[in-house]
This record gives structure tokens, sequence and C-alpha cells, in this order.
């Protein structure tokens, strides 16, 4: 009857605590710097952490009191009551600590007690510092009182999910404890796994408490054993994990294959336990764990040489001990700044709580601190160097750095082989050492002893031994029967597709247990682009045949390492070409046949410019100087021109356009003799931009992506296009034509291309190919399988099997005529335009020197010959007359003279003064 009355007075507290606080609030117990200041401490003394946290408690309050520096004049005094893991009875301890005038309490150390007492530090204003929940979900946003002085397990899971992203895993399960801890750990866990591509195949909760035992354990990790995935995250207690390790062992699921991550209570546990029975150890061996990392310092080395005496030697110091001897120092520093600014300690009572009717509850006794809220804010504020490293908060209200040891289970021990942390990530070295270095960690981590003592990086998935077969989609097509086709009368599947993959699932390591499922109605080719969504919505396991590996594909399954080239080509009728009387027009476009006769004349009258006053090869009446003009331009096509150049210019750019029409010979005369030699085939269509121009109809292989394509990315028409199932209908289609009912052209995959004009020599492809694909085997996202099967395909190309399987399956000779693309075989502009270009400049450069030197000697005569009437029309025809007047040979004489007096001159002085020397 006692407990009953107790359980409802706590009940009507809980319902009725934030209603009744409020307003009418009387003042007592005032001090500025009292001395003493009470700090209460909950959390449970009988488990692996309370046990080394008491510990350090205490010690943390000796050292602080026994320091003249931080609070002077006041002694902190802790009272720690227990717990025991229950809400309940945490609740009930910070009611009782709310009558003795508390100003801030240590712990809890349970995230289930944490989500309890924080709404009664919230009514109460009391400053409630955890130094060991780590449940996410424990925000100062939801709890402003609530302040987590140990790292969340937002960090930890994401340095699982590292872990996992680094060895290149893609499913875990997820095993833990069924409460707050438990579940919204996971939920981080999963959260993380997303961000990196992975993710939690299966999550499986035990319920906190005693009745689950080891039968209820053997039924969980029973099932879990016929799954897929190997990578199994422990995230419980530690006697339930010790639990779990060993009928994992018993059922054989610490052996080769497997992969046990266990969060820190594993570490924790292992720190602080001197000595564990060998065949508890043995049933963790190769297991991979993680610990909270502390920086190695001074302060740390002298704590824990100590700890020995400090705890009898009875257990040894994990991580959250530590922990909790900074979060009692991070209470004293704030208290000093609370002191500092003038705080004090005052409690108030609500007067209503002694309303009528509650007098039975007691709620009088319950007091507000009234400096709780300073006292919290100077709490956010704390910065100083503890055990554990910097203690600071961020603007998340997180501590700083936060980062983990990876450990490794191995022996009678374990080993750090590597760590994490929010700013470097994974790496080999102390995240300390990369910060003082300023360098980047590598990312890699030390050998790794996994469990069934091997050394090499297990592949973390299998298949599922449930008897269970992976149903493969195989396209029941119509035609082209070479690639895949079912073998009549049986559900077995044949072809070049499913050579491929039967030789490249035989190259596995491993055995694949699979079924051929035929997809489609038998009467025409299946939809390729259902089947693949057929495939991300789980009905099919996967998918082999001529499947094309697509953009819009790829987004939602993924392909295996192409095994078959692909791409879109087109293939028209085409015509024999007779060489004709006009034969000889062919090597050139006409595009080209203008420009090259427009460089001829260019050419030509550039060089009679430039020759026109000194050579009187280029002087004469108009009518011989066009004459000279025409003659010399077209001799310069055989080398065969009379006239000598005499300028510089003239020679440089004679030289530069010789060369350009030696080059022009030599690809007129071999195209020409091409044309005239090899038979010649022709299309008027040449290629898919001929296609896009007309209005002509266009055939498609139904079930391909052919027609998405050609509608979407090349802008054709749904109209136009013309669904065609067979090699048959292909050939008809083409014969007759798009003005007959057929169609102009045909945009199918190369294979089937290739395979179609094997026996079909009336037909050509026409252009290039204008997709680049390939063909690859469909499967469900990340994939394990698709990975492997994908390493199988490389070593089948490497071997020459997959060249061997495609000449077995699509090598035809039916048709002697060359399958040679049909591509014009005249000569573009665009092949000479960078000749065209050099020639050019050089003509332009040689004009604007002549005209340059045109012009100053205009200026000479024009200030020789004074200008009365200063007319326009006399200043050209000076002008004019300095351009047409021949250069007077006497002056090219008079420079000559004029070099030789001066090579005579410098001579002459070179003999004077050896002879002065001799003298």
């Amino acid at each position: 009857m006692t407990s009953f009355r107790v359980f409802s007075v706590v009940t009507l507290l809980l319902l009725n605590l934030g209603v009744f606080l409020g307003d009418g609030l009387s003042t007592h117990n005032v001090s500025t710097r009292p001395a003493i200041v009470n700090v209460g401490a909950i959390f449970t003394f009988d488990s692996t952490i309370g046990r080394v946290a008491k510990v350090a408690i205490q010690e943390a309050v000796k050292d602080i009191n026994a320091d003249s520096t931080v609070l002077p004049g006041t002694t902190l005094k802790m009272e720690m009551r227990s717990s025991n893991c229950s809400g309940f009875l945490g609740m009930v301890g910070a009611l009782q600590f709310m009558e003795s005038d508390t100003v801030a309490i240590v712990g809890p150390q349970s995230s289930v007690v944490a989500h309890i007492i924080s709404h009664v530090a919230n009514e109460l204003q009391v400053p409630l510092l955890s130094f060991a929940a780590t449940d996410p979900t424990l925000s100062n946003l939801q709890f402003p009182y609530f302040v987590r002085t140990t790292q969340s397990d937002l960090h930890q899971m994401t340095a699982v999910a590292e872990i996992v992203d680094y060895y290149t895993w893609r499913e875990v399960i997820a095993i833990f404890i069924d409460d707050d801890y438990g579940r919204n750990g996971v939920l981080a866990l999963d959260d993380a796994l997303a961000a990196r591509r992975c993710r939690i195949s299966y999550k499986i909760g035990i319920p906190p408490g005693m009745e689950y035992g080891r039968s209820e354990i053997m039924d969980i990790l029973v099932k879990i054993a016929l799954m897929e995935a190997r990578v199994i995250v422990l995230h419980v207690y530690p006697d339930m994990g010790y639990l779990v390790f060993s009928v994992a062992r018993y059922l054989g699921m610490m052996e080769d294959g497997y992969v046990w991550i266990a969060t820190d209570w594993l570490s924790s546990s292992l720190d602080s336990n001197f000595r564990f029975t060998s065949d508890k150890m043995e049933n963790m061996q190769g297991v991979l764990a993680l610990r909270q990392h502390t920086p190695d310092s001074l302060k740390k080395k002298d704590f824990t040489s100590k700890w020995s005496k400090l705890s009898g030697g009875s257990f040894g110091l994990n991580s959250y001990g530590l922990y909790a001897y900074d979060t009692v120092w991070l209470i004293a520093h704030a208290l000093e700044a609370f002191f500092s600014q003038g705080g004090v300690v005052s409690f108030s009572n609500d007067s209503r709580l002694s309303a009528p009717g509650l007098a039975d509850l007691h709620l009088d006794a319950m007091s507000v601190f009234d400096g709780g809220k300073l006292l919290l804010d100077n709490i956010w504020k704390t910065d100083f160097v503890g055990l554990t490293g910097h203690i600071k908060f961020d603007s998340d209200r997180n501590l700083v750095n936060p980062a983990y040891d990876i450990i490794n289970v191995i022996g009678t021990g374990f080993r750090t082989v590597g760590y994490w942390s929010n700013g470097s990530g994974l790496t080999a070295l102390a995240p300390e050492s990369i910060q003082a270095n300023q360098t980047r960690g590598n990312p890699a981590l030390h050998s790794v002893i996994w469990p069934g003592e091997i050394v090499t990086k297990p592949r973390g998935w299998v298949f599922p031994n449930n008897g269970k077969l992976l149903k493969i989609a195989v396209p029941l097509r119509v035609s082209y029967k070479e690639f895949v086709s079912q073998v009549p009368g049986s559900n077995t599947s044949k072809g070049f597709c499913i050579d491929v993959f039967v030789a490249a699932v035989n190259l596995l390591p491993y055995a694949v247990p699979y079924q051929f499922i035929p997809y489609g109605n038998g009467k025409e080719n299946p939809s390729y682009s259902k089947l693949v969504n057929l495939i991300a919505a789980g009905v099919y396991d996967g998918a082999v045949g001529d499947i094309a590996i697509v953009t819009n594909r790829t987004r939602i399954v993924d392909f295996t390492q192409p095994y078959a080239a692909s791409g879109l080509v087109v293939v028209a009728p085409f015509k024999k070409m007779n060489t004709g009387a006009w034969a000889f027009l062919r090597p050139f476009s006409p595009t080209l046949w203008a420009v090259t006769a427009a460089f001829f004349l260019v050419v030509g009258t550039v060089v009679w410019i430039l020759e026109h006053r000194i050579n009187d090869e280029f002087r004469g009446t108009p009518k011989r100087q066009i004459i000279t003009i025409l003659w010399f331009s077209l001799s310069t096509l055989f080398f065969a021109h009379r006239e000598n150049t005499a300028s510089t210019l003239g020679r440089i750019v004679l030289l530069i356009w010789l060369f350009v029409v030696l080059i022009i010979n030599s690809s007129y005369t071999a195209s020409l003799t091409s044309i005239l030699t090899v038979q010649q085939l022709s299309s008027p269509i040449k290629g898919i931009d001929t296609l896009k121009k007309s209005n002509d109809r266009i055939g498609y292989q139904v079930g391909s992506f052919a027609e998405r394509y050609l509608i979407d990315e090349i802008g054709i028409h749904e109209s136009r296009l013309v669904p065609l199932g067979t090699p048959d209908a292909y050939a008809e289609a083409l014969q007759k034509g798009s003005k007959k009912g057929g169609v102009a052209a045909i945009v199918d995959e190369r294979p089937y291309v290739e395979l179609f004009l094997s026996n079909q020599c009336k037909f050509r492809v026409v252009g290039s190919e204008f997709t680049k694909s390939g063909w690859g085997f469909a499967f469900p996202r990340d994939s394990p399988l698709a990975v492997d099967l994908s390493t199988a395909i490389l070593s089948l190309s490497e071997n020459g099997d997959l060249q061997r399987i495609h000449d077995k399956w699509l090598i035809r000779s039916g048709c002697s005529t060359d399958n040679a693309e049909l591509e014009s075989d005249r000569l573009h502009l665009k092949s000479f335009w960078g000749l065209f270009l050099i020639c050019g400049i050089a003509c332009f450069i040689a004009i604007f020197i002549y005209f340059c030197q045109v012009f100053r000697r205009f200026r000479d005569v024009a200030r020789a010959t004074p200008d009365t009437d200063g007319s326009r029309s006399r200043r050209l025809q000076t002008l004019i007359s300095v351009i047409d007047a021949k250069k007077d040979p006497r002056d090219r004489d008079k420079k000559r003279l004029k070099v030789e007096r001066s090579i005579s001159n410098e001579t002459n002085d070179s003999e004077l003064g050896h002879n002065f020397e001799q003298r």
C-alpha cells in the first residue's frame, strides 16, 4: 500500500509540476558566496560505468576542494544516489535533490533515465550534466537544462558508418537494446549509412531487462545466419553483448566471413575489467569495437597511475570515468564564473503548490533554482583542459573534437588499428598528431585480425542459406534469338548473353543459386525499360540479357561492367555509283572548289601588287597585266609559272602558296584515284542529321530504348517512328521506302545491325555511331553481386573467353560485300582551312608591309612637290602614280654601292688599327 501511494504521488507530481511552477514565487536561502554548494549525482553504482564513475567523481570533488584557485572559501559537497538504471528511481532521486537546495546534478548515465529527469530539470531550472547518456535525441532544444559532457552517439555511429564504407560493405545488420539508447543510436546509424549509400538490411531489438535469455538470443541469431549480410553492428549493454557473442560462437557465427562491430560498451567493459575468463575472450576474437578517444597528457598519465590505489585494484579506468571526473570540474569552473558575476545561490517556492488539495503531495518542498539560467550559461561558456582533453562546447552545444579509437580484440587483449575524428575521418594516426602537424590523415587503418583468424577483408555478404534461389529475369525475344532465347519445351535459356553470364558466375569464388524466369509474352520483344523498373521494385533479383546501359536506367538499378559494346547507328538502302563524265569534280566539295579558285585569284593579285613596281614581267598595258595575273595564278597549280618574283615579300607569299597547292594536288589525286578504281556506294541519307532534317519515316526495334532516345534527345516526332519486330520486317520496310509505307532508315543498336547486315547485302550503315553505350546485367541498387560479376566479366575479357563466346554466336559470313559505313568520299573545306588560313595571313602581312612602304614614298614625294591648290584629286593622282611608278634600278645600285663602301671603310679601319699596334 505504501509503494502504491508513493507511485501515485510521483505520478501526480509529473502531471502537475509544470502547471503549478511559475507565479507566486517566494525567495529563501540567499547567499553571495556560500560556504557549501550542494551538487547531486544520479547513476547506477553497480554497473560497468557506475563503479568507475563513482570513484572518479569522489576524487574530482576531493581535488577541487583541495585547490584554492577554484571556489575559494566554498566547499563543493557531492551527494550521490543510485538509480539502478530505473527511470522511476532516477526521477525520485532528482526530486529529493530538489528539496536540498541542489544547484546541479551529475548524471544520469542511462539515456532512459536522462529523458525522464530532464523534464524535472527543466521545470526546476537545475542543470543536468550527464557523462554517459549518449542518446542523440537528448538535444538541448527539447531539454535546455540537459548538458551532455561526453560524446553523442551521433558521432559514434558516423564512425561506424565510415568503417563500413571504408571496407566497401553496403549492408549491415543491427542488433540493439530496445530502449531510448538503442533505438535512437541505430536511427543515427541508419542516417549515417544512407549518406554513404549503405543501409541497414535488418535490425532487431532486444527488450531491456532479464526476460531475454540464451534461447531467445539463439532464435535471433539463427534468423540472422540465414540472411545475406554478414556485417553485424552490436549496440547493447555489456551483459547482453557477452551473451550474444557466446551464442554466436556456439552457432559458428564467429568464424570466417562474419564481421562484428561493437559500439563503445565493449571497450568500456574491457578497460574496466582486469580479468576476463579465457572462454569469454575467445567468444570475441576478431571483433572491432569503438572507444571514446582521449588524448595522452601528463594530467591523464598522473591520474591513471594513481587509479589502482583509488579503486583498490578491483577494476580499471575507462573513458567514461575520465568524463565523469571532468564533469565535476566543469561544474566547479562554471560555479566560479557564476559567483564572479555576482550570482547568488537562491531558491524559490511556488505558493500555489501548497493550495488546498495538494498538501498531501508535499509539493511545497520543491524549490526552483533562481540562478539556474546564469549557471547554465556559464557551463556552456566553460573552456579548460581536462583529463579527456579540451573541454569546450561548440555552436550545437556538443563537446568539440569528437574522436574514437578503433580497437580489434585479439587473444587475451586488444590493439588499436586506427582512429576516427570529426575533422580527419578514418586515420592510422591519432587525431591530435594530425592537428599538431596540420596535415590530413591517411584514410587507412592498420591490418585487422577478423573472426576466424583471417587477415583478408571479409566480403561482408553471402547468399542467404534458406534455399531461396535468385529470380533472374530473361527477356523472351522473338527476334535476334542469337543473343538470348528460351529452349523450346524447357525452362532453360541460351544465347550469347546467357553464355557470358554463366561463364562469369563460374569465375566467382562462391556459389550463386539462381533460376532463369522468362519475361515477355513471346509474341513481341518485351520492353526493357519496364523490366528494369520491375527489378527496382523487387519483383526480380536481376536480369540477364541484351539490356543497354542508359542514364535513366542507371538511376534505379545497378549494372555490371559492360560485356558488349553498343550504340545507335542508322541503316539505310544504298546504290552503286558509276564514275560518269563528271567524276573528276567529285573529289572536292563545291565549297572547297570555290574557296580554292578564290585563293588562286587572291594570291595572283597579291603577287602582282608586290612585283608591279620592280618587276618588268608584271608591267604593261592593263589588258596584259590582267592576263598576267590570271596566267600566273593558274600556272602555279602545275608549278609551271614563268614569271620570276623579284621582291622578298612576293617570294615568301609564293613559297607558302606553292606548299598549299602541293597539299591540294596530292589530296585531289588520291581521292580521284579512289573514286575511279574503287566501287562507290551512295545513299541519300548520310546519318542521323539527315533524318532529323527530313520528314521520312524511321524504323526502330520493338522494346529498344531507341524510341525514347529519338523522341526525347533527337527531337523526332513520334508519328514518324515505325516499330519493327524482326529482321525480315526490317528488310521489307527498307525496300518499300518511306513514300510507299515503309521506312527511309532504321535506327538500332550496333550488335543487332551487324547481325542483320550479315545476310542483308542491300543495306549499309550510314554515318557514324551517334551514341556510346554497352550491354550489362541489371541488379537492384547496391547489390554486391553486380560488383563481383563486373570483376568476373573483366577477367573473361582479359583471357579471351568473352571474344570466343562472341564468335560462337554472332559471327556470320553470309554477305560477302564489305559492311563498311557509307560516308561521304569527298574532301571538304574543314580539312584544309588551316592551310588557307596560313596563306591568307601571309598575303595580308605582305600587303600591309608593301603599302606601308608605298605610303612612306608617297609622303616623301608629297613633301618634294608642293601642292599649291591642295585638292584631293591631285593627292590621289600622286598616290596612284607612286603605286604605278616603276622603281628605279639605280636606287638598288646606290644601296648596293653604299653597303660595299661601308664594308670597305670598316676593313680599312681594321687594318689601320692593326698597323698602329705593331708600331
